[in-house]
């Protein structure tokens, strides 16, 4: 199954946003948080997404188009 290792960067008007959870129901893309620092203003997450490629590289375009900053870490194969 194709995943990817990215870090999600929330800006202010985001960051209490349910992002992880509409990009794992909407896209049909799993998500596996590895790391975060979420406050009152700003956060990051380190995210794992996997799913069929087509469906994950729409939920990347997706976190893009939302206003997240999306920053490729690592690209495997599990």
């Amino acid at each position: 199954m194709p995943s990817i290792r990215v870090r999600l960067t929330f800006p202010e008007t985001l960051v209490r946003e349910p992002i992880v959870h509409r990009l794992s129901t909407e896209h049909d893309v799993v998500c596996n948080i590895r790391r975060a620092d979420v406050r009152d203003r700003t956060g990051w997450v380190i995210l794992e997404i996997s799913g069929d490629a087509d469906d994950v590289a729409g939920a990347r375009e997706w976190l893009e188009d939302t206003g997240v900053r999306v920053d490729d870490l690592e690209a495997y194969l599990l």
